[in-house]
């Protein structure tokens, strides 16, 4: 059900998602859901929310100590074919949560907000084993998160990846010159 609601979010968003659409989507019995989420809608939000941080954010370790060019490649790459995969339909759970959760309970923004957060987090720590000084990784971490999630509602819009095309050619471009850039030395600089 979590992975259920998780999908159906990324595609319609968090108030279009009700739990007659998640039973209907995953096949679940309506008593599973009382059982397994007492909290309700707003507890399967939460743990849907959480659940699509933990798999971007298992994409994203798996290019730590890989070179981050590639990494950056796979990230892009993923989330290419799954829209073009959903006929444009699919975004970022995250996104649609972090819009519209004001109504949606407590603490649904704040879920969506630390998986952003753990995602630049990640996303920075790649650039800085790949050579970039820490203070510009994160700095591009959450250039490159804002840029993509950007690119993906462009996507969505228009029924065309070339956004999502021309985000990751330009985030290239500038993390391949920020690993060719010179660093200075141990004592020179100061």
């Amino acid at each position: 059900m979590i992975a259920s609601t998780a999908l159906l979010v990324r595609e319609r968003g968090a108030r279009a998602t009700s739990i007659d659409d998640v039973l209907a989507h995953s096949g679940a019995p309506r008593g599973s859901v009382y059982h397994h989420f007492p909290g309700g809608r707003d507890q399967l939000l939460r743990e849907a929310t959480a659940f699509a941080g933990e798999v971007v954010a298992r994409r994203l370790e798996r290019g730590i100590g890989r070179d981050p060019l590639q990494a950056l490649d796979t990230f892009l790459g993923t989330y290419r074919e799954e829209l073009i995969a959903s006929g444009f339909r699919s975004g970022c759970p995250l996104v649609a949560v972090a819009i519209e959760s004001r109504e949606d309970g407590p603490g649904l923004q704040d879920a969506a907000g630390a998986a952003f957060e753990r995602w630049a987090a990640l996303l920075a720590r790649s650039f800085t084993e790949g050579g970039v000084a820490e203070a510009r990784a994160r700095e591009l971490s959450v250039m490159t998160l804002a840029a993509v999630e950007g690119a993906l509602v462009l996507c969505r819009a228009q029924r065309d990846a070339a956004p999502l095309d021309s985000v990751h050619r330009q985030l290239r471009a500038l993390l391949h010159d920020e690993l060719d850039r010179p660093r200075p030395r141990s004592g020179e600089g100061r």
